[in-house]
């Protein structure tokens, strides 16, 4: 289990609103897409994080979580497992509360690495699916 429901419920509903969705872009095929909408549907602000830096659900994209001009609360990693390392090594740089790995996405030294910088973290399960169980 990458993520016991203190932490889970922790991350949804007490650490912050704003939440960096690393791996978002305008298709509409991909998973963050859809996971996007969830949030903001829930009350989260998504930041669309992509190398393209597309404006998605209406909201200005960057292309890495540095040139946010903002705090973020949640980095939520829609990378390979291989990639998300490094997003997590950012999210820690960023200054973020969290790190949130989605469905199939783990990398137990990153794990470490965020736990040990006093981040919580989740990885392979998906907010969309845990925030309606919180109600």
């Amino acid at each position: 289990m990458y993520g016991d429901e203190a932490t889970i419920r922790r991350i949804l509903t007490e650490l912050g609103d704003t939440w960096a969705v690393v791996g978002l872009s305008a298709n509409r095929r991909r998973a963050a897409y859809g996971v996007a909408q969830v949030l903001q549907r829930y009350g989260k602000r998504i930041v669309p994080v992509h190398p393209k830096a597309e404006t998605v659900h209406g909201e200005q994209g960057y292309a890495s979580l540095a040139d946010i001009p903002f705090e973020v609360d949640v980095v939520d990693v829609f990378v390979n497992s291989e990639l998300a390392g490094a997003v997590a090594d950012e999210a820690v740089a960023k200054g973020a509360k969290a790190v949130w790995f989605q469905l199939g996405v783990v990398d137990e030294a990153a794990h470490g690495r965020a736990r040990a910088a006093g981040l919580d973290m989740v990885m392979d399960r998906c907010p969309a699916i845990e925030i309606p169980l919180l109600s």
